[in-house]
């Protein structure tokens, strides 16, 4: 072993003695060590992290992420480049599918056949891809999930407009690159025309990172690039105003509000609140029914209908014998509304759901309100523009980025091509120019020839040609050197020049370029495009709602009680006298607010958790109510702690024990999981103080007073607003103190309730003696005066 290689085994380290086994077998003995490390040896950690890394580049660039240039992943680049190759353009006759998988295999994509017959399918299905690449015969699947035929029974050829992606791939455009055993050459890119990446969107899960882009409409990308380019500096803003969203391919209706799709598209990332599209069909004797025709994307007719059973006909979870409060609630809820339910989708509508009510008295609102609170009907879904960029990395992109990139690809493409087709002119003229030459010296030419032992020398040396001209002249017959050639001769010659300089043009005049490329967009959006199909109309409810996005209930006021003991219910309406209010023996009040049906009811256990309930969830009556574990499910031994009960606009200011606060808003508490999320961070034997709202004016300042008896008062801007976390120090506490209550004021004076002598009793501060508790956040504060301690 050599000195500076590091011992893996050492025996002589290593003491053993074995009993012998009762049977007298005697075990095999420890493997020797190896002579000698191989020199590619590493560590077993620094292996696997190496071995890793390796894995995860190759899924990020090899798999999962599109190319920002033409939109593809490497398995859909392949299909489309082997299809081409074989001529299944959109004139052809289709082939089995089989076919060219096997063709992709066997040349670029050494993998599974079920992985590229899966991507294959999927380029074909019109429901999954805005503009379909491949076009297919037979059974390619339905959005209801059903799967497409096998493949010896489908057959496939591309469509009109996965020319955009091919025409120009063998015309220098792009580069090639050995396939995996080397013995062919494919693309590395697609010379696409247009931004596919945008058209077709693309979704996939990498290693670290994932991507879900939106397909968007081709006249409206078209348009959008055509900007960009006449106005390089122009804004993610102002792109917005040609592409308005995304378009799925199944229609639907974009319901969220023009300032959150900015903010995806500048961001890179965000949600979107998506929703079906419905008509009211008038029946006789006053009867109506809703049919619903545009579904989403994702989701299906039969996706819906099995929700709509697990609503009306709801199952026990999983270690429970009955159904929960909560599925009780919403079985009354869709059944008070819904009768019939019925799927009526065809091969001449491929969406029709029909939905009728249980009353012609019900108001045709109120009624999908329902259906769209609990159902698929309404959804959402997820933006993340993250792709492989023109430098080669994957990177999320906003709308400005991503539109830059193709056009800088595009001059890249139109510039190689220009180039390309130069080179063919070039090569053209100088072959035209010998057979002119030939043309008008024939005799002396066809002399040369009779009587030269080595004609193609001798005509280079007499006619000055080139080895190429002499070599066109040798092969060339007789006829094409007729009078009637020479004019033909001569008539290419002036196109070719004429062409010449043109193309000469487009190089050395970048305005030429762009007036070329802007006008190729134009005409390839006329003759792809189409009109959008997703409708975008913003819905006031999901643009003031930040609570759950189900929710659709009316706005009236009730009054929520909590017990001591965790009994919850509602009682209609406000100025409920407290003596009204009965609890069980043994118990008494916790909590009550005077509320809204629309706000949510917000819990904050000991662990800095926070669980919020739909207030339209809670029973009312005038019974006990219903425990609150039934409603949420403390975690990790959590105890209720705090509660508060506000619109999600409302802003309260969070503290703890140990002197830390921020300041949120309710929505950021509220939680769609009956586990909860994760809001105050807490350390252990920390707990939270009772949230304090925050005035709507006149409060500038903030009070904080410690269990010592020390109080603080600081300006209100110094505290920061977060949606979570452990926040900033309020107060500097001494040790063995705590924080024990916290405020707003307006800066003159404080009243705030102080204990001594075990009386309580309000102590009011103004003017000079108020001044002296003023001060920066984080500081200790002054004593208050006597033995007063605050409450």
């Amino acid at each position: 072993m050599n000195d500076d290689t590091p011992d893996l085994f050492d025996a002589s380290d290593v003491s053993v003695t074995a009993a012998a086994p009762a049977s007298g077998i005697v075990p095999p003995a420890p493997p020797e060590p190896p002579a000698e490390l191989p020199e590619d040896a590493a560590p077993l950690d620094l292996f696997a992290e190496r071995a890793y890394l390796a894995y995860a580049m190759s899924v990020v660039k090899s798999r999962a992420l599109p190319q920002v240039e033409d939109g593809q992943k490497p398995v859909q680049r392949r299909i489309l480049y082997a299809m081409n190759e074989m001529r299944l353009n959109a004139g052809a006759k289709h082939v089995k599918s089989a076919r060219v998988v096997g063709d992709v295999l066997g040349k670029l994509h050494p993998h599974g056949d079920s992985s590229v017959y899966d991507a294959m399918v999927r380029i074909a299905q019109d429901f999954s891809l805005r503009y379909p690449l491949a076009d297919g015969q037979g059974n390619f699947g339905s959005r209801d999930g059903d799967g497409a035929a096998a493949m010896r029974y489908t057959e496939i050829r591309l469509t009109p407009i996965a020319e955009l992606l091919l025409s120009e791939v063998h015309r220098g455009t792009v580069d090639f690159r050995p396939n995996y055993d080397g013995s062919f050459e494919e693309p590395a890119l697609l010379p696409a025309r247009l931004p596919f990446t945008l058209l077709n969107g693309a979704s996939g899960i990498a290693v670290g990172m994932a991507t879900e882009i939106p397909p968007h409409n081709l006249n409206e990308v078209a348009q959008a690039a055509i900007h960009l380019i006449r106005n390089p500096q122009s804004s993610v803003a102002d792109l917005l105003a040609h592409v308005r969203g995304p378009d799925f391919p199944g229609g639907g209706q974009i319901i969220s509000a023009a300032s959150v799709i900015q903010d995806a598209y500048e961001s890179g990332r965000g949600s979107l609140r998506l929703r079906a599209r419905w008509r009211v069909e008038e029946m006789a004797r006053g009867q109506w029914r809703v049919i619903v025709n545009e579904l989403p994307h994702g989701v299906s007719v039969a996706q819906v209908m099995a929700e709509i059973e697990s609503l009306s006909n709801p199952q026990p979870r999983a270690g429970r014998k009955e159904i929960t409060q909560e599925q009780k609630n919403l079985k009354a809820a869709v059944l008070a509304v819904l009768d019939v339910a019925r799927d009526e989708s065809s091969d001449a509508e491929a969406v029709r759901l029909i939905l009728e009510p249980r009353s012609s008295r019900i108001q045709v609102a109120d009624f999908m309100a329902v259906l769209l609170a609990n159902t698929s009907l309404e959804t959402s879904a997820s933006i993340n523009l993250t792709m492989i960029g023109r430098d080669g990395n994957p990177q999320q992109k906003n709308l400005r980025q991503i539109l830059a990139e193709w056009v800088d690809f595009r001059y890249a493409t139109v510039e190689r091509r220009t180039r390309f087709r130069l080179d063919e002119v070039d090569r053209r003229i100088h072959i035209l120019q010998g057979r002119m030459i030939a043309f008008l010296r024939i005799e002396e030419v066809i002399r040369v020839i009779r009587e030269s032992d080595a004609p193609k020398q001798d005509l280079m040396a007499k006619f000055s040609l080139s080895e190429i001209q002499a070599e066109d002249i040798l092969e060339i017959r007789l006829r094409q050197l007729a009078r009637l050639e020479g004019i033909k001769i001569e008539k290419e010659l002036g196109e070719l020049y004429l062409e010449r300089s043109t193309l000469q043009n487009l190089l050395d005049n970048r305005s030429a370029m762009t007036r070329a490329i802007i006008k190729e967009i134009e005409a390839d959006a006329k003759t792809h495009g189409d009109a959008r199909r997703t409708l975008i109309e913003e819905d006031a409810s999901t643009s003031s709602s930040r609570g759950d996005p189900k929710t659709s209930v009316p706005d009236e006021p009730v009054t929520v009680i909590l017990s001591r003991a965790g009994w919850l219910r509602s009682r209609q309406g406000h100025g409920i006298a407290a003596e009204s209010i009965g609890y069980k023996t043994g118990d008494e009040g916790f909590a009550v607010f005077e509320t809204r049906t629309t706000w949510p009811l917000v819990i904050i256990d000991t662990n800095g958790r926070a669980y919020s309930i739909p207030v339209s969830a809670i029973p009312g009556g005038k019974g006990d109510g219903v425990p609150l574990a039934t409603l949420i499910d403390l975690q990790d031994g959590g105890q209720r702690a705090q509660a508060i009960s506000a619109s999600p606009e409302a802003r309260f200011l969070f503290a703890n024990s140990a002197g830390y606060g921020f300041v949120a808003s309710v929505g950021d508490l509220v939680s769609r999981v009956k586990a909860g999320k994760a809001f105050m961070s807490l350390d252990a034997g920390e707990t939270p103080l009772p949230p304090v709202p925050v005035p709507a004016s006149h409060a500038t300042h903030v009070w904080s007073a410690s269990s010592s008896g020390r109080l603080l008062v600081f300006d209100a801007a110094e505290i920061k607003t977060l949606a979570k976390g452990r926040g900033i120090i309020l107060q500097s506490l001494e040790k063995g103190s705590t924080l024990a209550a916290c405020g707003y004021c307006d800066g003159l004076s404080l009243t705030l309730n102080c204990r001594e002598r075990n009386k309580i009793a309000p102590l009011t501060l103004r003017g000079e003696e108020f001044a002296k508790y003023l001060g920066q956040r984080a500081r200790k504060g002054t004593q208050l005066p006597g033995k007063k301690l605050p409450v």
